[in-house]
Parts: structure tokens; sequence; C-alpha cells
């Protein structure tokens, strides 16, 4: 039988599993091991390239960060941002929901992850939304969309794996999301108020500045962590990695220490936790680099780049259908695997165009995070569903607003580079 009719039923046969509900890890174990039996590649480089594949120091940042998002959790520096950005907006319409996106904004910039971020801030300001008088239903679909941002302020588990990747420096990548990440929360933030100021949801009180001032002093630890990694990072003390380190230290000593929110017995539940996470994310990580072998060995690039090709070569052209690529896989993908199938493939593409290698990065992934609220996968929108108890269908009619805010600024983000590339230091 012809290697292309057999790779097709390998295809067609790890599909039907994935929408079974298998773990998409095994789908593309059982893909890659399957195929690379059909072309007669060698069995004996699966075990070597998972190893090696992990085997990458900047890679020990991933499981670092995400044990921060869990511990500021625990520690309640999450509520005392929440706080703080409902003093400085409470003078809106809508200052309630625009402080739950601020505070999924300041949460994403310790945490690094859109789904910690979501459950969090959403399990922390939806009763209180609701008790402001805004629609429940809105009120979890605010929560779902601010967590996007989770994966583009740095820090960014997804951009540690970008970069890993695509061989890209984590840190340009880290200061490349800065710009970006705000604009998003300021596109959701104008929904947020348009909805509101339309259907009249929400108290408004007049701002208070000694109210502020007094949850800026409680929300403190928040801010310092925060600056530990953006200008730690910034200004070349530490490397992702040690940020990540010296953040877990000091957001596990305010917990026990300072905010007295975490005890000595829960710490095994939270690292459990993390440790979950973990290990699910990595061995998602070291199949991909299996797969992009047999990618290449299939001539998956250049089948892409002359589908790519043929609307067009022109910068422009290329990075639209690249875009619409990534928000197609969006809807039924996360972002991990989204980035590891499609990365490596686009990328090269719309570089040889003459777009910026990190830029590209911005885009990739600003895009993939508009996918954690697209049906019909929308992670953010099953998180906020599980956190709220409202169901997930009743959340797209909302997320669908906030999506609009999302692709604006994602093709502000595309035809504006200097919003990824401003903040990067030049070398020498």
């Amino acid at each position: 039988m012809d290697n292309s009719i057999l790779i097709t039923l390998v295809s067609l046969g790890v599909i039907g599993l994935f929408l079974v509900g298998v773990p998409i890890f095994l789908v593309i174990a059982l893909w890659v091991t399957g195929v690379s039996l059909v072309i007669d590649f060698t069995l004996a480089n699966i075990g070597v390239t998972l190893f090696e594949g992990l085997n990458f120091f900047g890679l020990l940042s991933l499981p670092l960060f995400i044990l921060t998002g869990d511990l500021i959790a625990a520690a309640g520096i999450a509520t005392r941002l929440a706080n703080f950005a409902h003093a400085c907006l409470s003078w809106m319409r809508g200052g309630l929901g625009l402080a739950t996106i601020g505070s999924c904004g300041l949460f994403a910039a310790i945490s690094g992850s859109n789904s910690a971020t979501t459950a969090t801030i959403g399990g922390i300001m939806h009763p209180l939304l609701k008790a402001d008088g805004y629609d429940s239903r809105f009120a979890a679909a605010t929560a779902a969309a601010g967590g996007t941002v989770g994966i583009i302020i740095p820090p960014s588990i997804i951009f540690i794996v970008y970069g890993f990747l695509m061989n890209l420096s984590i840190s340009d990548l880290f200061v490349a999301g800065i710009l970006p990440g705000m604009l998003m929360v300021i596109a959701m933030q104008a929904v947020c108020w348009w909805m509101c100021r339309k259907h009249g949801w929400g108290s408004v009180t007049p701002l208070d500045m000694k109210r502020v001032f007094r949850t800026a002093r409680q929300a403190y630890l928040g801010f310092f962590a925060i600056f530990i990694v953006i200008f730690g990072i910034y200004s070349g003390i530490f490397s992702p990695t040690e940020a990540a380190a010296i953040t877990v230290g000091f957001c596990l000593v305010a917990g026990l220490l300072l905010t007295r929110e975490i005890k000595w017995k829960a710490l095994p539940d939270i690292l459990l936790r993390s440790g979950q996470l973990t290990g699910m994310l990595a061995p998602m990580i070291a199949v991909s680099i299996v797969m992009q072998q047999v990618f290449a060995l299939l001539g998956a690039a250049e089948t892409v780049a002359a589908f790519v090709a043929w609307f067009g070569n022109g910068e422009t052209v290329v990075l639209l259908v690249c875009m619409g690529i990534v928000l197609a896989a969006g809807c039924i993908l996360e972002s991990l695997p989204v980035t590891v199938i499609f990365a490596p493939i686009l990328a090269p593409i719309a570089v040889a165009t003459g777009v910026d290698p990190v830029h590209f990065s911005v885009i990739f992934l600003v895009g993939a995070a508009i996918g954690f609220i697209t049906p019909p996968f929308g992670l953010n929108l099953f998180v906020a569903s599980g956190v709220t108890g409202i169901p997930y269908s009743q959340l797209v009619r909302f997320a669908v607003m906030y999506m609009t805010g999302l692709v604006i600024s994602w093709l502000l983000i595309a035809f504006v580079p200097w919003l990824s590339l401003g903040l990067i230091p030049t070398p020498g």
C-alpha cells in the first residue's frame, strides 16, 4: 500500500482518538510513532530525541513560573492586586469589570498561565460582579477573556516553549510581549466599558485616592514580584530561569511569613498542582521535537509554503494567511499544540518575507491566545464555566464581543512592528 495512504489512515485514526477525548500528548505521540514506522524512520531516534529535547537549561523556568502562579494565588497576592485595580477604576461605568481585566493583566505579569489567570481572577471577581448587578454570564466571559493575556504579558510559559522550539532569546520574547499584552488589556476594557454602558451594569463610585493608596500599599508584594520578573530580565541582571527561581522564593516567603495565607501543610498540595501541569507540558515539548523531524522528512514545510504562496508572496498577504491558519487552529486546539505543530512551519515562511522572527512570535502567540475564547474549543471558557458553574454555551455570546476587540488589537500588533520590538534593548 502506498505510504501516503498509510499516513492518511494513521492521521485519521489519531484524529478519531482526539475526538473521543484521548490526551493530545498521546495523540501526537501515536501519530509520530505510526508515521515513523510507515516511512522507516528509526524508532531509536524517538527515545534519544525525547530525552535531548528536554535537556535544556532554559526550560527550567517553565515549572518555576507555573509554581509562581500557584503561590501568588495561595498567598492572597492576587486578591490584593484585584482590590487595587478596582480602587483605580471604580469611578467609571463598569469599573469592576474593567478591574477584572486589569487584574488579569497584573496576575499574568507574575504567573504566565492563561488558565491560572482565568481560574484565580474569575474565582475572586465573579461573585463581586454578580453582587454589583452584572449579568453573571458576562461576568464569567469577562474573566475568560481577561485570561487570554496570561500567555502574552511576561513571564509567559508558552513564550518559553516558542523560544525553545525556534531558538530565540526568551528574554527578548518576554520584553516583546509587554506592549502587545497591554494593548490587549486596553482593547478588552474598551469592550467591557461599552457593554456596561449599553446595559447599565455596575455601580459607579467617586475616585477615592486614599483607597487607591491603601490598596496599592497592600498589594506591594505583587508589584515587587512583577518588578523582579520584568526589570530583572529587561536589564539583563537575571536570565528568565534565574528570575523564575527568585520569584518563586519571594512568593513562598511572602505567603508563609508576610501574608501568612500559605500554611506549611498546604505546600505539598501546591507543589503537586504545579507538578501536574508541568507533567502535562514537558512531554508535549519533548514529543514536538520528534514531530518536527517527521514533518521535515514528509516535506510539510514546503507544502504549507506552497499553500501560502498560492495567495501571494507579499509580506502582508503572507502574514494574513498565517494569522488565519493560527486562528483556525486555535478554534480546535490549545495554544501548546498549536505552537508545537504550526510555529516551526509558519515562522520560517513569514521570516523569509522579511518579518522579524521575534515580531512574528508575538503575532503567532496573540492569535493562539485569542483561541482561548474561540468556539468550539475555547479553553478559558471551559475554565470560567467550571469556576462559575455557568454552562459553556451561555458564555460564547459575550466572548464574541471580546474577540472583536482582541482581533482589532491583533491586527495592530501585526502591522505595527514597533509594538513588539520597540522595548527590546539593541546590542551594544
